[in-house]
């Protein structure tokens, strides 16, 4: 489309260079802020009254046939419940992105330019939706341990789904009909009785290790279930906004058929990404545009001083070394030589009329 509407041919390989080096140029833009915000601690921009936070991880391609997790956070505004087919639902808006393919230590760190930029520390509530791996709580204490901790429903719900499995089989009626009407016991009254009733299945059931397992999971994230109280606060009790982020952000560019990615280029494309699907782009492409000029001039200036001319070397009087003025003759000779090689007489531009026109009208002879 470019090439149809400017007459500009630009080939495959040019727009993969030059989009990988804005992506690189934008990373290194905010790993410089996530240094100087935890240099000089700036006072962030206010917050919305409700906002939500949710992270998870989704698995994308690696040359060689290696698999690598890439973290994703999504930040939004928590709007006012609405009715949605006789039931009441919360959604939450203006999301933003951050994706990295990094370790979670890292990952946690660098979110911070996300979390400051939407302004998270300085809301007056916030709820962390998400599921219960140990990485993601930890990223809820280190940037908001004031949060109110939500365990993802559906999350939830598969751990709940295990355990009718283990006492009904896998995709059976009965475990479907026991399925549902357990969550919507936990839904709509709450993890104590449901916590009760999987307790006594397993002293009947004790070796049973789909109801153990799943049990000490549910058990420990008990206060982390309180859905009734977490939909009257008018909270939404779904992560389903990393969910989505998963799948439009990450693996919607990164996990196509046939794609297998270098490691290097990984982190430039999500950047992107991350700009592109948060409504971003005219507000930061100014900025990578400038980085981009800043790094052509100073590659520029390197080049130059590269080629700059490298002073004579000058020797001293004393340590002029000494010629036999009777090879001079036969030196200067062969430097001739050397100089001025002739040209072999089938030199075909001995034939070249240079100056004058390859074609010239016959000139009639003289009578």
């Amino acid at each position: 489309m470019f090439g149809d509407f400017t007459g500009i041919v630009v080939s495959e390989g040019m727009c993969q260079s030059y989009t990988e080096g804005a992506g690189a140029a934008y990373e290194e833009m905010q790993n410089e802020e996530v240094v100087d915000l935890e240099r000089n601690m700036p006072v962030a921009v206010g917050g919305a009254e409700k906002m939500q936070i949710s992270a998870d991880g989704a698995m994308v391609p690696l040359l060689h046939g290696v698999w690598a997790e890439v973290r994703t956070l999504v930040v939004g505004e928590v709007q006012a419940p609405v009715l949605e087919r006789g039931e009441w639902v919360v959604h939450t808006r203006n999301l933003s992105y951050f994706s990295r393919k990094v370790s979670a230590q890292e990952f946690q760190r660098l979110a911070l330019v996300e979390i400051h930029r939407r302004g998270v520390e300085n809301a007056k509530e916030v709820a962390a939706v998400m599921d219960g791996a140990d990485w993601e709580q930890g990223f809820t204490d280190y940037h908001c341990p004031q949060a109110t901790r939500i365990l993802d429903f559906a999350h939830a719900g598969e751990h709940v789904n295990a355990i009718g499995e283990g006492l009904y089989g896998e995709h059976t009626p009965e475990s479907q009909i026991w399925l549902s009407q357990r969550l919507h016991r936990l839904k709509h009254d709450g993890p104590d009785k449901l916590l009760s009733e999987f307790e006594k299945l397993q002293r009947h059931h004790p070796t049973t290790e789909a109801i153990s397992g799943n049990l000490a999971y549910l058990r420990k994230r008990k206060a982390q279930m309180q859905y009734p109280l977490f939909q009257a606060q008018g909270w939404p009790i779904g992560s389903g906004m990393v969910e989505s982020g998963n799948k439009l952000v990450v693996e919607a560019r990164l996990k196509g058929a046939g794609m297998h990615w270098a490691e290097a280029s990984v982190n430039p494309m999500l950047a992107l990404r991350n700009i592109l699907c948060s409504g971003r782009w005219k507000e930061d492409w100014p900025k990578i545009e400038a980085r981009l000029r800043q790094q052509t001039r100073q590659r520029r200036i390197r080049l130059h001083r590269s080629r700059q001319a490298i002073p004579p070397i000058s020797i001293p009087a004393n340590h002029v070394p000494k010629v036999d003025a009777a090879l001079v003759p036969s030196l200067l000779a062969h430097l001739e030589q050397e100089s001025c090689p002739k040209k072999p007489k089938n030199n075909p531009w001995r034939n070249f009329k240079h100056g004058k026109a390859l074609y010239q009208r016959p000139i009639p002879p003289k009578i």
